[in-house]
């Protein structure tokens, strides 16, 4: 491996900061004016294009288009090295009466990922305009990812039907693309507007996710006239919720299982008998065995719906994301820079997390990190998540990953070199995408034959 100059980490990672302090205003412009763009997944084509456009101006070589809309970025220092990335993700998610949120579509950045993809790209002008990389070994990936919110699942199965992609989330798509094949390390931090979580928030592990779409078919009757005619599919819909809650008490607390489900259509007119229910929503788990097992049981639930009432019920399960899984090396670098720069009592620790991401994906094939960044005001996902202190939610991130992936590459790379010695992702790619196909279930179940 070729030696660099000698500069030390510490003096690279001054550089870079003032750099990234020094371009204030463009990193904070770009995250508003996202956030007056929101996009929801396989859709952002115009976020994408505000990626694609800086990353040309900062003249770093890059690929657009991946799983629709993503964006991988190379910087290469030109000495042989392992390869660190800074991720973001593209993606808003239906929040309608958020006052941000697009008044066509209801899209809303009220997860904070218009912040992620600032920060990367904060991180992507620290190092092209400092100097630094002369100093470096290897190379350093900025990657933007689509639909890390698992919503809109009808139009995703219909990109699926076409070809267009496999899997319904991003991060999936872009490891089954090959998209992370050269990545040894990973990084993203995600805006946090819980007080609890401090100024750098050092988060756990985090829910793995499956995802469901049942539709109950049943026969269409007078409902005042002739009910005894018809079979009604919102009864069956609704027994099954009620069985699903009676699966509650069987669910233990240290598996943090959620089941969550919502009807996306519940009739047609109110004097005719229900013939056709469509329920969409999620089963998780704190592990794969808790997901799987608590799916198992809604499984059975929505079955009992069909068959109490004699309807047909057609459930699909989709691959959600896998729990995340943080490692522990690299997450400990991030750790001692952010004590460097917010000072340690600003540091908070979260142990688990009930929500899911697929950046837990990432983690089972590379070694990454996800932590959280503070200010943000309001409930994620609610109408009220709003900025409040770009520093905190923006500018600390992109300088935090770009310290850690300094810790990585300098110095002959010495550092990244002896982690991947010590330590290996707990599964290969083929291994990952064999799990996450497993996933996959189609039933159809006929309560009138039983």
């Amino acid at each position: 491996m070729a030696a660099t100059n000698g500069k030390s980490p510490a003096n690279l990672k001054q550089t870079v900061s003032e750099t990234i302090d020094a371009q204030f205003g463009a990193i904070t412009g770009i995250a508003g004016r996202i956030l007056r763009h929101p996009e929801t997944g396989y859709k952002e084509f115009e976020t994408a294009g505000v990626v694609d456009e800086w990353l040309t101006r900062l003249d770093i070589p890059h690929e657009t288009g991946i799983a629709v809309t993503g964006v991988k970025a190379v910087l290469d220092t030109g000495r042989q090295g392992p390869t660190v990335a800074i991720m973001g993700e593209l993606d808003a998610l239906p929040v309608p009466d958020h006052p941000h949120a697009n008044p066509e579509t209801g899209a809303a950045h009220a997860c904070g990922h218009n912040n992620q993809i600032a920060s990367m790209l904060g991180a992507a002008m620290g190092f092209a305009q400092s100097g630094v990389l002369n100093n470096l070994c290897g190379k350093l990936v900025f990657i933007a990812v689509p639909a890390e919110e698992y919503v809109e699942v009808g139009f995703r199965q219909s990109l699926r039907d076409q070809g267009t992609i496999e899997f319904l989330g991003g991060k999936p798509e872009f490891i089954r693309l090959g998209a992370f094949d050269d990545v040894d390390f990973a990084m993203m931090v995600h805006t946090t507007s819980n007080a609890e979580d401090g100024i750098v928030c050092m988060t756990g592990t985090s829910n793995g996710t499956v995802a469901k779409h049942v539709t109950y078919h049943g026969r269409a009757a007078h409902a005042a006239g002739a009910p005894h005619r018809g079979i009604n599919a919102l009864n069956a819909a609704t027994l099954a919720f009620t069985a699903i809650q009676f699966q509650r008490e069987t669910f233990k607390d240290e598996d943090t299982v959620r089941a969550h489900f919502i009807i996306k259509r519940g009739g047609e007119v109110n004097n005719v008998i229900p013939a056709l229910v469509q329920m969409e929503g999620k089963v998780r788990g704190k592990t794969m065995e808790a997901m799987l097992e608590a799916n198992e049981k809604v499984q059975r639930a929505l079955k009992a719906g069909a068959l109490a009432t004699g309807a047909t019920v057609h459930i699909e399960t989709f691959p959600g994301y896998f729990p995340m899984i943080h490692h522990t090396p690299l997450a400990d670098l991030y750790r001692e820079n952010a004590v460097a720069l917010v000072g340690e009592e600003q540091i908070k620790t979260r142990d688990h997390g009930t929500g899911s991401t697929d950046m837990g994906d990432v983690m089972h094939v590379v070694r990454g990190i996800h932590p959280a960044a503070g200010g943000a005001t309001g409930t994620g996902h609610g109408n009220d998540f709003l900025l409040a202190d770009a520093n905190h939610a923006i500018i600390n991130p992109a300088k935090l990953m770009a310290q850690t992936a300094i810790d990585l590459l300098a110095n002959g790379a010495e550092t990244a070199q002896r982690v991947m010695e010590e330590t290996n992702p707990p599964l290969t790619k083929d291994a990952y995408l064999t799990q996450l196909r497993s996933l996959a279930q189609t039933e159809e179940y006929d309560g009138a034959e039983e």
